[in-house]
């Protein structure tokens, strides 16, 4: 015997869960076995939609209610019910286990698909530099997405036809049917809920209503966006069906590594490498920034690992708050492949050093010797 599907464990949650954990394990799945995601895989083209008539009734505290009753999750009574009277499961994800439980309203067949439906949301993955990050860039992008059919109109049918009334159903999409003193309702089998039969489909659409077409857009970056960032354009997602509106677009950011920058938050962090004698002087040095070269001051007796700032050269916040600074990390390079000369000068030089030309080696000789004599 078939059994109704328990619809908390569809969507992965507890029976005590709270409506804002039901909807964000909706969300996660629905992004997860969309379309755009499954390359219109079949399999998850039928776990998709049972994801979403479990939704469907669990977002909505009164069916979640009713549910909670009557549909066990072992599928009495409505399994048993439902097999009695030739329901189909393969015909919908539940077999019309929500007709029984809420008639017409639990469903997205029946009249409700007589009405305009919106189309779904598209997500589209945009990669920018991070020189476009710091000024805002227009960006244009190309896309595939399903549009209403050019030569039906959205219809299905083929020019000079148009959808019949389902004659089993008058145009319903549901039709009752009793069994003693039970009666239920269920999806009408000649239509599937639609309400309308095409005799004569569109050959462009093949009676679906809508071909797949491609979009060019030209979208606006703004300034100071991160990975992950979702920019969402109205209207530009799938095309709705017979009326319905056109869903959103969204565009998820994603920042590409840069050769010479890592940023963190609204500040951009480099290495410089400076010879031994610009560390130990001192010196003014010529730095990258995102917007081009820049002067830097590196201060006499800089080390390996000193951190050194230039103000306002980092990312602007998105929100336009504030402007970050660039962090400029020394590395003190030290000299290799020496000439005779040059060996000649660092040891004279090194003979003429004492600790307070070293300190940080002299206050570790000393530590080390404490330790030693412990």
């Amino acid at each position: 015997m078939p059994t109704a599907p328990d619809l908390y464990e569809i969507l992965g949650v507890s029976r005590s869960a709270s409506q804002d954990e039901i909807r964000k394990a909706y969300l996660k799945l629905a992004h997860k076995y969309h379309p755009d995601k499954t390359g219109g895989d079949k399999e998850a083209e039928t776990k998709l939609k049972e994801i979403n008539a479990a939704y469907d009734v669990l977002k909505n505290p009164e069916k979640r209610k009713q549910y909670d009753q009557f549909g066990s999750s072992d599928g009495q009574p409505f399994g048993g019910f439902n097999q009695g009277f030739g329901g189909d499961f393969g015909e919908s994800p539940f077999g019309d286990l929500f007709d029984m439980l809420f008639g017409q309203g639990g469903r997205t067949g029946g009249r409700g698909a007589t009405r305009p439906q919106p189309g779904h949301d598209l997500e589209y993955e945009l990669s920018i530099t991070l020189e476009e990050v710091a000024k805002g860039c227009k960006k244009t992008i190309s896309f595939a997405r399903p549009e209403q059919c050019g030569q039906c109109n959205g219809s299905g049918a083929a020019k000079g036809a148009s959808p019949e009334t389902c004659s089993q159903c008058k145009g319903a999409g549901q039709v009752r049917m009793a069994h003693g003193v039970f009666s239920m309702t269920q999806t009408c089998p000649q239509c599937h809920g639609a309400g309308k039969i095409i005799k004569n489909p569109c050959r462009n659409c093949n009676g679906s209503g809508q071909v797949r077409g491609k979009r060019e857009l030209s979208i606006d970056v703004p300034a100071g966006v991160e990975t992950g960032n979702r920019l969402r354009v109205s209207g530009e997602g799938e095309a709705g069906r017979l009326g319905g509106p056109r869903g959103d677009l969204y565009i998820r950011i994603r920042v590409l590594i840069h050769d010479f920058f890592e940023r963190r938050g609204v500040d951009l962090i480099c290495e410089a490498p400076v010879t031994f004698s610009q560390a130990a002087l001192g010196a003014t040095i010529r730095v990258p920034t995102i917007t081009g070269m820049a002067d830097l001051k590196v201060p006499a007796g800089a080390q390996t690992g000193t951190q050194l700032r230039l103000r306002g050269h980092g990312l602007p916040d998105m929100r336009g708050y504030r402007q970050g600074d660039q962090l400029v990390s020394i590395r003190v390079e030290t000299p290799a492949k020496l000439t005779r000369r040059q060996r000649e000068l660092i040891e004279e030089f090194d003979s003429l050093s004492n600790n307070r030309t070293y300190p940080k080696s002299d206050a570790f000789k000393n530590k080390v010797s404490e330790a030693v004599r412990r």
